[in-house]
């Protein structure tokens, strides 16, 4: 069942608190072990204690997946890396701190990549997390723990974050539903920080109906973050209903269907337009010929950021630490221990592009790509209300399959223009592609999260 189906039962007593998290530590101890999609776990027992006090609000004491890079104050935050071995934060990031004030409990912490550097969860220092429907297979990254957990029904949801499509990407390749929100609606105070002006806190959820109750929980404004918006939270819920679609104008952007897309993918595709029209929408064709330059414009601005941000760890005020005969040696070998290598390539791509010289060559030049990008988003909003098409070019790839990293990093393609023109983005299951999940990504407008809300249920109802 989902979250809103396993609260609708536990109200009605159906069903107890204490078979809930039976049932899903069942799961976990069927799956876990293979898996590997959490880092950290709580104690069931406690869960069902401490569950009893929370009966009357809105989460009703259900324990909720938190990605490993958002700061929990019960359990060890590690962002997948050795360089935070051992740091336990003092507090709660906001969004997790909203979850626990409407009844929620934290179930774990989930792995991901490393600083969530990556689309596949392999490059954690705690090991690679499997794709429940073929262990083979990567369950796509960054939030690929988040994903896989509430895909095999260790989670009955999950919080994660999308910085160029860690979210939505993960969400696809695992058959579950992703939902990144307009830069600024969730908080990001207590979230790790990777790339400060693309971070984004995400919900992994297993119906489109979750993902509007989690966001009308942890959504809103907060003064202790400079770049959350200075909106009042929504009820999405409401946006739910039939005639979603009726009246839409969605558009496919012919880059989001290139040649390369296997037929069957294509076939999805054509599906999923044939569908949106039985439901009242109009859908055409668009062109966002900046697509192209969305990879290496992202890469060039997460990589910049990431450096400057990663400076902090220099063990000296958390985490590892590694002996020197001075300040510089030990920094440089507690570094060079504590960081993978996939958060080294970033650090040394960053610094460079930041460097004397190249900056406005290289850092400068990328920022202003992404405003004309923001912009191409905006002409095209103007002529549609909806944009729509895969999420990801393929479905999940084997374990060890994509060594080199330009070929990972094509993975994002079609979630990266909308992360660095900082707009909302859903993904849902649209079909299988060899026998594997395929995601159907729709972006909106900013702070159009009612509307793309509504619109994906309606496309998850006919698609079944």
């Amino acid at each position: 069942m989902d979250l809103q189906a396993t609260l609708n039962s536990l109200r009605e007593g159906n069903v107890s608190l204490s078979q809930i998290i039976v049932s899903l530590w069942e799961a976990i101890e069927r799956r876990e072990e293979e898996l590997r999609a959490f880092i950290s776990l709580a104690d069931p027992d406690q869960l069902v204690r401490d569950g009893e006090e929370l009966a009357g609000l809105p989460l009703a004491g259900l324990p909720i997946a938190i990605k490993d890079n958002l700061i929990t104050r019960d359990f060890p935050t590690t962002c997948g890396s050795k360089i935070l071995s051992g740091f336990r934060p003092p507090f709660d990031a906001t969004c997790v701190a909203r979850l626990r004030a409407a009844g929620a409990q934290v179930q774990g912490k989930t792995n991901l990549d490393e600083f969530a550097m990556g689309s596949s969860t392999e490059h954690s220092a705690f090991g690679p997390t499997r794709n429940p429907h073929d262990p083979e297979r990567v369950p796509g990254g960054s939030s690929g723990g988040s994903a896989a957990a509430v895909a095999a029904e260790e989670a009955l949801a999950a919080l994660g974050t999308d910085t160029g499509g860690s979210v939505r990407q993960p969400a696809a390749l695992c058959g579950v539903v992703g939902l990144r929100p307009t830069y600024g609606r969730v908080s990001r105070w207590g979230l790790v920080a990777f790339a400060s002006s693309l971070d984004t806190v995400g919900v992994l959820a297993r119906s489109v109906r979750d993902a509007a109750l989690l966001l009308s929980l942890i959504a809103g404004p907060d003064p202790r973050d400079a770049t959350c918006l200075p909106l009042p939270p929504e009820n999405y819920l409401e946006s739910l209903g039939e005639g979603a679609l009726d009246g839409l104008r969605i558009g496919v952007p012919k880059e989001y269907v290139p040649a390369e897309l296997s037929p069957a993918a294509r076939a999805l595709v054509d599906r999923w337009c044939a569908l949106a029209r039985e439901q009242g929408a109009e859908v055409v064709e668009i062109s966002l010929p900046l697509t192209e330059y969305a990879l290496p414009t992202y890469y060039l601005i997460a990589s910049a950021e990431a450096s400057a941000n990663l400076a902090r760890y220099d063990g000296v005020r958390y985490g590892l630490r590694l002996p020197g005969e001075q300040v510089a040696q030990m920094m440089a070998a507690t570094r060079t221990a504590g960081f993978g290598r996939e958060v080294k390539r970033r650090i040394a791509l960053g610094t460079f592009a930041l460097s004397a010289g190249y900056y406005d060559q290289y850092y400068g030049k990328a920022q202003r790509v992404r405003t004309l990008i923001a912009r191409e988003f905006q002409a095209a909003f103007r002529e549609v209300d909806l944009i729509m098409g895969p999420t990801s070019p393929t479905p999940a790839f084997r374990l060890g399959e994509k060594e080199d990293p330009i070929a990972m990093y094509l993975s994002d393609v079609f979630t990266l223009p909308s992360a660095l023109a900082g707009l909302p983005a859903i993904s849902i299951p649209g079909g299988e592609v060899e026998g594997l999940p395929f995601g159907l990504q729709l972006i909106a407008p900013r702070l159009a999260e009612g509307k793309l809300l509504g619109a994906a249920y309606a496309l998850e109802q006919v698609l079944g």
